[in-house]
């Protein structure tokens, strides 16, 4: 894409260095912000295409953040945590963010994240000729075009992953996919084996779309094996 805009939310500055040089390495430009509010300004002011987040902030926490981002935007967002905890990054998940990596991390790792999800969100507008670009259910239409997820007529908020990972089960109807092979399809990269991101993906999501999440219809557990999409057959 064209030089993307990378905003750095945290708010020790010797780590907004380190990123700030990698990121610009990876010709990016760079908005930094050393707290929660600034952040949230420089979010809307920057026109972010994606946003590191430090999890522990001052004055207002990286999951206060997330939430706000996530009422008005559907911008990436990779959450930075000091903590190993796995409550601490199901509930960055659950928050809206699409990644989290746990301090400390490696640059190189981070980087190649970033570049996943630049290379996603990029994509929205290409596809190789002939490929489908959106998809009809009886409750539910996926543009990939546009990126919109309209639930029974209203246009719903899905940030990017929650979208691919529809998508892709959308795309093969009553497909049975291991909670591996979610990982590698969607996020694209090494993800280090943590199978709740995919478990919590699929319960936001089926948070959006069905008419009853605790009864699902549509996004299908496959007990010792993964999910599938059962599509409707009425509406």
């Amino acid at each position: 894409m064209a030089t993307a805009t990378v905003l750095v939310v945290e708010d020790e500055p010797h780590l907004r260095e380190l990123l700030r040089v990698y990121l610009e390495a990876e010709g990016y430009r760079v908005v930094e912000a050393g707290d929660g509010p600034r952040g949230l300004e420089l979010a809307c002011e920057s026109g972010a295409d994606l946003v590191i987040l430090d999890l522990m902030l001052p004055s207002l926490d990286g999951r206060d953040v997330c939430r706000r981002l996530r009422e008005r935007s559907n911008v990436p967002i990779i959450m930075l945590t000091a903590r190993s905890d796995e409550v601490d990054r199901v509930v960055g998940l659950e928050l809206g963010a699409d990644d989290y990596v746990t301090k400390p991390f490696s640059p190189r790792e981070l980087m190649a994240r970033v570049r996943a999800v630049l290379r996603r969100v990029d994509g929205r507008a290409d596809a190789p000729e002939g490929e489908e670009m959106r998809l009809a259910f009886a409750d539910l239409v996926l543009d990939r075009r546009s990126r919109e997820l309209l639930v029974r007529g209203s246009v719903i908020p899905c940030p990017p992953k929650e979208f691919e990972l529809l998508w892709l089960l959308a795309a093969h109807p009553r497909r049975v996919f291991t909670r591996e092979e979610l990982l590698n399809m969607v996020w694209g990269y090494d993800h280090f084996g943590d199978l709740r991101t995919v478990d919590v993906h699929i319960r936001r999501l089926r948070e959006k779309i069905e008419r009853d999440p605790s009864e699902p219809r549509l996004l299908r557990t496959v007990w010792g094996v993964g999910y599938k999409f059962e599509e409707e057959l009425g509406s």
